[in-house]
């Protein structure tokens, strides 16, 4: 099992004993304790304990003390199981779920670019999970966290003193241009601001961050047979990932968000920023390896990822600082009287629409992910439901953005 959020709420993930996936609310049928008190393990049934309730891996209340001398057998107890989630689904190992089951099935709500996203990991080869969880709490609310991962203009300049860290260099080799004269070094974040790729998907999912032009692909590829993990990109010359990125997937290397707060990093590793309240946001990390690699390789790559991202990374501390402080700079009545500024290349990103494959924009670095995130918001807090949703969320944009 596995004990996560949705929204709020505490929920266990977990199989049952015919395999199926299950999700429930962590909430006794009793008096609302707790059934489940660890983040993950293996149990053979959930025991409340306060008063005794027990619960099967289906979520049948299975055990009640006193069922016979102080509830004379009167307790229907196939009414009083845990409560499901209304919708349970996977795609390529990726679990997800929802407690509206009128919520569309995973693979409409993903879409296209929700595809891409997860495929931009799925597709690494054989992945396995490092053991643990990161967790933290920055004082921010959790959508200026999903804003950052979007944003590109703030690299050079947060984290500049990162980049000379052994643990994030060494940088691409800047590309040769006409004539053999280096050009302009993308670099490990795409220092190049005119390459820069945004896709937009449908419910608010979206993609931003660097093309993999050609020229790049050939800088990586002057990395040796052993280039860093986070520059090897030879995997997606592989049949399968060639066929399930397509073109456009293929060419980017950018940032994607499954609306609303699951990150996938340009490594291997991915990020949920969970809302606790409108001033916190819990920062879970999970880190993935090849599990074909050997074990003190998969260690050593694993510990790399927690020294980027998460509370001990170098990129973490400078992001989570500025979260911090551009919520305490902003929380102040006469602060929020003025707006801030989102105009970066607005106007300028034209859309384009391949013969396969989601639409995307090539730029600029840009703020086109980050308003498509507050439009998506937006729809959603506007709608009383799915219903609503579904009818009357802003269409993917197919004009200059």
């Amino acid at each position: 099992y596995f004990l996560s959020c949705i929204g709020e709420e505490s929920v266990i993930a977990t199989r049952d004993k015919s395999g199926q996936l299950q999700v429930f609310l962590n909430t006794c049928r009793h008096r609302g304790n707790a059934v489940c008190r660890t983040e993950a393990g293996n149990t053979k049934s959930f025991l409340c304990v306060y008063h005794g309730w027990t619960y099967g891996l289906n979520g049948d209340l299975i055990g009640v003390p006193g069922y016979k001398d102080l509830y004379h057998e009167d307790l229907d107890r196939s009414q009083w199981g845990l409560i499901s989630a209304g919708k349970v689904q996977s795609y390529k190992g990726f679990v997800f779920a929802t407690m509206d089951p009128d919520a569309p099935d995973l693979a409409d709500y993903l879409g296209e670019v929700g595809r891409l996203g997860l495929d931009l990991v799925a597709e690494r080869g054989e992945l396995m999970v490092v053991d643990g969880v990161q967790k933290n709490v920055i004082d921010c609310n959790w959508k200026l966290a999903v804003d950052n991962l979007f944003d590109w203009y703030h690299v050079q300049v947060s984290h500049a003193s990162a980049l000379v860290s052994e643990y994030i260099t060494p940088q691409v080799l800047p590309p040769e241009q006409e004539g053999g004269e280096p050009g302009p070094s993308p670099g490990l974040h795409g220092a190049d601001p005119y390459a820069h790729r945004v896709v937009l998907g449908d419910y608010g999912h979206a993609i931003s961050g660097p093309r993999m032009t050609p020229e790049m692909r050939r800088a990586m590829e002057r990395g040796g047979d052993k280039p860093e993990p986070w520059l090897d990109e030879r995997w997606r010359d592989e049949p399968a990932p060639r066929e399930a990125l397509g073109e456009v997937g293929r060419d980017t290397r950018g940032h994607p968000n499954i609306f609303p707060n699951l990150w996938i990093t340009s490594g291997a590793q991915l990020c949920l920023r969970l809302p606790k309240g409108p001033g916190k946001t819990e920062i879970w990390w999970f880190t993935l390896v090849d599990k074909n690699l050997p074990e003190e390789e998969r260690i050593a790559r694993g510990r790399r990822g927690g020294l980027t991202f998460g509370p001990a990374g170098l990129l973490e501390q400078d992001d989570g600082e500025n979260w911090d402080q551009s919520t305490r700079a902003t929380r102040g009545v006469v602060a929020r009287r003025y707006p801030l500024n989102f105009s970066m290349n607005l106007g300028r990103g034209a859309p384009t629409s391949p013969e396969s494959g989601p639409r995307y924009i090539d730029a600029g670095i840009n703020e086109h992910a980050q308003l498509w995130l507050y439009r998506a918001w937006a729809d959603w807090m506007d709608a009383e439901n799915w219903a609503a949703l579904k009818q009357h969320r802003s269409p993917v944009p197919a004009d200059p953005v």
